[in-house]
Formats: structure tokens, C-alpha cells, sequence
């Protein structure tokens, strides 16, 4: 071929290659068929109609310090003017609390938890919930219980700084409201209700901290006097995994006994179900004792330090199954700092969050008036009214409102604990009064003397006693289970097991009323390395009642409590217990208000594990029972003495008027 003809096949093979190329792309890449436009039906932006409402709702991002926009609900009643704020900050989901029913009226919109419809409604309040940081619509990182800012968190930003900052957002926007706000919150919301105590922004008017978790170990969520609430766990999970609870724990059993008891120990459910990767389990695995994590977050010491300043009512539930520690922690560390009478108490029997309820009962216990209308028309509405109101009313409420379980009534106090009523003066404070653990199985209030020195039994973590009667529902509040109520369970079946030591009083013949908290002072003996002791004081009702056939021979839990005996010395340092040697072990139990009527019976019930609410102890000494082994759980037998100078007693807070 010449050059000529070779320069001019050239071309002809670069289009022949471009040609074959092309031809081979339509072959595996058709062209896309051409279809008309079909326009979508929903609008870009749609404007809801508002026909009808009696409120408007706004959702906005409210900036913080640090530049995290904080997603908040705001509901402003049609026509308000010069209104004052209610708040809840949420780790729950705002546009849930906000939104249970679609509606054109406020109440029906505003979901019960939290929000004591009628009271706010009825009162022309603004209503507003945020989610805090890290939850649902709002930005940031969550944090369980975000500790305020100092050694456990070295951000500028805490819970007390955001609810400032959102304060101070609302008071400029919300052209309706007078710039008065109260903040409300039950459990969880209940903490942050106590945060703006901390550096609080001077529209902050009133607090209202309903059943809130205040220190996770003594007596809350988390543990009680050291023994780990492991039927919390799936709580945790759900709530740290992501941002919208999105994650579920996924039920392996019926009954959680039989979960619980599978997974050897919470650790290593832990380790199963994924939840190494969640930092605040791995948090709570670490510091199995009280040690400074879990004190410097503990919000009754925390407020303690700060100046008291914003008038405030805790609400305490009698049976709260979650928080009962909490509301009457805070009480104990503000009555001292309560110089010019901004603290008020109410002490209800309700379970955890009842309050906002109807609570004309409680299981199988009537209280003869709905307790929960008593003080939200009796009380909350008063407190609020009086501090965001612009022409408020006076407050004429007690300093203290307790319902007496046993006769059913409220009284007003000037100080709780306290058997003298509003004006009543002085010298009727509760007595402590030791009520002895005897031979035979008795209870009486005069120290022992000669008789079988102890009472034993074994207790095999093999087959631990159940909280409550099998099969064990997790925990929960939908209408088929019935966590709400486990703390008024009749203690019958417990009675009854080898492995607890009951204790009877004579029948009483004349009614005795406790105010206060029960101590327990027992003096045992493990055959073990480490055990857990739980008190129960109960009220046995006679073997027939008139009028309620039902709670013939009913037998009430009080109080009742567990405490882990690696911690009898020290609660941030444990130690092994010397086997089969006695040892005196004294706990708190839970606050009473109640009164033991003619007819009745005084009971206590000892055991050593309480499951699976709380993690079995393997009665070996072990480093960190989050990781207790399967070869680690050992019987052990267990003795309760009660001989001269080896008194077990319940010291009651007996108010004298009571024995007369």
C-alpha cells in the first residue's frame, strides 16, 4: 500500500471503529423512552388549615450557646395574651407529647405524660416541649442524664444552660406570653426540671419536678443501694442505640425470669444484645459502685452547692415502681436552704407519674376520691396560677401535702417528716421506734429475750425469688402489662417460700401511723462471700374485709428495698463479707405515709434476690458482678438473728398521736 493510500484508509478505520463503538453502546444501552410529565400531588410546601383550632401550633429550632438548634413544639391558645409558659424538655419525642390526637382543640392534642391537660388548659398557658440534644428533631449528642458542666462533662453546655438559653429564646418570640415560665416533667422530664434550679434565667418563675430521676445508684433507674436493676436494661437500649428509639429490644422470652436467668448476668446480656457499643452502658458496667461518677452527677448533691431560688414543688409517689427515691432526696437537701419558704412537697399514692392520672386506685387499693384531680385542681393549678399569672391569686396552699394511706385522707403539714398538722405548733415529730424481728417468727416492739437465736434458710441464685408473681412481663405501660402496679402486689406467694423469713406482728389493736422512712437494721450471717438482703414491711390486712371480699388476708407492701451487702462498710469501696459471721447491714427504706388500722398485722419479709428486676448477687465475691461467671453463683445459707446484742429491728417513725 503507498503512503497515499495508507493516509487515506485511515480515517476510514478510525469512523468504521467509531461506528462499531457506537453501535455497540446502543446495543447495551438503549435509549430511554420518552414519557409526558406527570406532576406530583403534593405541593412542595403545604399549609395546613386552621379552621376551627382553638390554638395555634408552631414547631421551631431554637439556638443554643454552642450553636445546636434544639427542635420545640409551642401551642398558644387562641386569643392568649399576657400568658404564662409551661415547659417540658424531653428525651421522649415532642411532636408525640404534642400530637396524641390530631385535633382542632388544645386538650385533646397534649398527650397525658407530662402534661396535666386540664390544668394547663384550663389555666390559658402556652405550652411548649423541646427534645433535647441528641433526641428526635433536635441536633447534637445525646447524653443520658447530662451531667452539668464540670469534672464529668467539660463542654460549656449542660441541661441548665439549655433550658436558660431556650428561656431566654421564648421570652423574646412569643409575643403572647407575658414572659413567665414554669418548667414541669415527670421521671426523666422530672430531672430536667430540676436542671434550671442551676444558674436560673430570671423568667424562670416556678419548677415543678414530678417523680424525677435524681441519683441513679443510691435509689432510681439504675441501681438500688448497689444491687443492678437489670429489667431496665431494654430502657437503656432503646434509649441510647439512636437518635428516635428507633432500635427495639427484641423480646426473647415470655416470661423475662426465664430471660434473665438464660443470660447467666446483665453483663453478658449486655455483651449479646450488642450494648458494648452504647457509652452509657459501658459507663454503668465501670462503675459498679458509688464511686465519683455516679456521686457527682447525683442531682440532690449537685443542688445542695447552688444557691435555692426558684419556687418549687416535688411531687413523690408512695408505690413509684422506677424513681422512688428521688422527689424526697432533693427535699432532704433543700428543707435546710429553705430560708424564705420557696419549697413545697406533695406526697401522693400513686405509682410513677399517677399524679397526672385518674388515681382513685392503685391494683387492688381504693382510695374512696381520685388523689391525682385532687392535686392537680388542688395544688398544681394554685402553684401555677400564682407564679404565672399576671394578677396572680395568693398562695394559700400547705408547705407539705401528704395522703395518709390506711385511712385515706390528705393532710397539710408545715415540714415533712412531721405527725403535727398545719398549726398545730411543735412536739409531735415522728418517734423512732424499733419494731423487733423475734423467735417464732414474731414481730413486737420490746427487744428480744431467750429463744432460738436466728432464723435460716438457703437462698440458691440457681432459683432466686421472683419480684412478683411468674411469668415476670417486662417492663412496660401498655394496657396488658402491669408494671405500673408491682409495688402494691400481694406479698402472699412470698410468704410461702422456704427461702424467706417471715416476721408477724400480733393483731393490732389500735391503729399505728408511720410518716417518714423506715430503717432497716439486721443483723445476718451468709454462709458466702457477698449476698443482697431485701426488707419488705408490709400491712396484712384481716382474713375478711367488708365491702372488698378481695383483700381478705391482703398483704401490702409499705416499704420494701434491697441493699447489696459488698457495700455494708462503704458504698464507693467494696468489700467481701467473712462468711458465716454476723454482721450488722442498715438501709433506708422508701418514704411512708401510712397508717397500720385495728384488725390488721404488722409483717416483714426477708430474702436475699429479688429477680429479675434486679441482677442475682452470686454470693461469691466477685470484682464486678456485671461479669459474674456461670462457676460464680453458689448457694448459701443465710441466717437473720434476733438475741440480746443481736437485735434485728424495723426503727418506725411512729407519730405518737398514733399509740394513744
Amino acid at each position: 500500500m503507498t503512503q497515499a493510500a495508507l493516509q487515506l484508509s485511515l480515517p476510514l478505520a478510525a469512523v468504521l471503529l467509531a461506528l462499531t463503538a457506537a453501535g455497540a453502546a446502543q446495543s447495551t444501552n438503549p435509549p430511554k423512552p420518552q414519557y409526558p410529565d406527570y406532576p406530583s400531588e403534593t405541593p412542595a410546601h403545604f399549609n395546613p388549615a386552621t379552621t376551627g383550632m382553638n390554638y395555634t401550633r408552631t414547631e421551631v429550632m431554637i439556638p443554643m450557646r454552642d450553636g445546636v438548634k434544639l427542635h420545640t413544639v409551642i401551642l398558644v391558645p387562641k386569643d392568649a395574651a399576657h400568658a404564662g409558659m409551661v415547659l417540658t424538655r424531653t428525651p421522649y419525642n415532642a411532636n408525640v407529647l404534642t400530637m396524641n390526637t390530631p385535633s382542632t382543640d388544645m386538650g385533646a392534642t397534649l398527650w397525658g405524660y407530662d402534661n396535666a391537660t386540664e390544668t394547663i388548659v384550663e389555666g390559658g398557658y402556652i405550652r411548649v416541649v423541646q427534645d433535647i440534644r441528641g433526641k428526635y428533631g433536635s441536633e447534637g449528642d445525646d447524653v443520658m442524664n447530662r451531667p452539668i458542666h464540670g469534672p464529668l462533662n467539660p463542654t460549656p453546655v449542660d441541661e441548665s444552660t439549655d433550658t436558660y438559653d431556650t428561656i431566654d429564646w421564648l421570652t423574646k418570640h412569643i409575643s403572647q406570653s407575658n414572659g413567665k415560665v414554669c418548667v414541669i416533667g415527670i421521671s426523666y422530664d422530672g430531672f430536667l426540671a430540676l436542671m434550671p434550679m442551676i444558674h436560673p434565667h430570671p423568667a424562670l418563675k416556678c419548677v415543678v419536678p414530678m417523680n424525677p430521676m435524681v441519683d441513679g445508684w443510691r435509689g432510681d433507674d439504675w441501681f438500688h443501694n448497689g444491687a443492678f436493676r437489670e429489667q431496665g436494661m431494654p430502657y437503656i437500649y432503646e434509649q441510647e442505640a439512636t437518635r428516635d428509639n428507633s432500635a427495639r429490644w427484641l423480646i426473647s422470652d415470655f416470661d423475662d425470669y426465664d430471660a434473665y436467668m438464660n443470660a447467666v448476668s446483665a453483663g453478658h446480656l449486655g455483651e449479646e444484645r450488642g450494648m458494648d457499643q452504647l457509652g452509657f452502658w459501658r459507663e454503668v458496667t465501670e462503675h459498679p459502685a458509688y464511686d465519683k461518677f455516679w456521686q457527682d452527677q447525683a442531682v440532690d448533691r449537685v443542688l445542695t452547692a447552688q444557691p435555692f431560688t426558684v419556687p418549687t414543688m416535688l411531687v413523690d409517689s408512695l408505690w413509684d415502681q422506677e424513681d422512688i427515691y428521688g422527689a424526697m432526696a432533693v427535699y432532704r437537701a433543700l428543707l435546710p436552704k429553705d430560708s424564705d419558704h420557696k419549697l413545697y412537697l406533695v406526697i401522693g399514692p400513686w405509682h410513677h407519674g399517677q399524679e397526672i392520672e385518674d388515681a382513685s386506685s392503685l391494683g387492688a387499693i381504693h382510695f374512696h376520691s381520685d388523689t391525682g384531680q385532687y392535686f392537680r385542681t388542688h395544688l398544681l393549678a394554685p402553684f401555677l396560677a400564682h407564679f404565672l399569672k399576671d394578677d396572680p391569686p395568693p398562695l394559700t396552699i400547705a408547705p407539705v401535702n401528704a395522703f395518709v394511706t390506711g385511712t385515706d385522707h390528705w393532710e397539710k403539714l408545715d415540714k415533712w417528716p412531721s405527725g403535727c398538722l398545719l398549726g398545730e405548733g411543735t412536739g409531735c415529730a415522728p418517734e423512732e421506734t424499733p419494731l423487733y424481728l423475734e423467735p417464732g417468727e414474731k414481730l413486737g416492739f420490746s427487744a428480744p429475750a431467750a429463744g432460738d437465736p436466728y432464723d435460716e434458710y438457703v437462698s440458691d441464685p440457681a432459683k432466686p425469688v421472683p419480684f412478683r408473681i411468674r411469668p415476670s412481663q417486662p417492663i412496660g405501660y401498655t394496657p396488658d402489662l402491669s408494671w405500673v402496679r408491682w409495688l402494691v402486689d400481694d406479698q402472699r406467694e412470698f410468704a410461702g417460700r422456704t427461702d424467706v423469713v417471715t416476721f408477724r406482728s400480733d393483731v393490732l389493736t389500735k391503729p399505728l401511723k408511720i410518716s417518714g422512712r423506715p430503717v432497716a437494721h439486721i443483723i445476718a450471717s451468709t454462709s458466702g462471700t457477698d449476698s443482697d438482703w431485701v426488707v419488705k414491711l408490709i400491712d396484712v390486712y384481716p382474713p375478711q374485709v367488708a365491702g372488698d371480699a378481695e383483700l381478705g388476708g391482703y398483704q401490702l407492701p409499705i416499704a420494701m428495698d434491697i441493699f447489696r451487702g459488698r457495700y455494708r462498710e462503704n458504698f464507693s469501696t467494696p468489700h467481701p463479707i467473712p462468711p458465716n459471721v454476723p454482721l450488722l447491714y442498715e438501709f433506708a427504706l422508701p418514704t411512708s405515709n401510712h397508717v397500720f388500722r385495728p384488725g390488721h398485722r404488722i409483717m416483714v419479709q426477708v430474702q436475699s434476690s429479688w429477680f429479675p428486676l434486679y441482677d442475682r448477687n452470686p454470693q461469691t465475691y466477685v470484682p464486678n458482678i456485671f461479669f459474674a461467671k456461670e462457676s460464680d453463683y453458689k448457694k448459701a445459707t443465710q441466717r437473720i438473728f434476733h438475741e440480746p446484742a443481736k437485735e434485728s429491728y424495723i426503727e418506725l417513725p411512729v407519730v405518737p398521736d398514733s399509740q394513744k
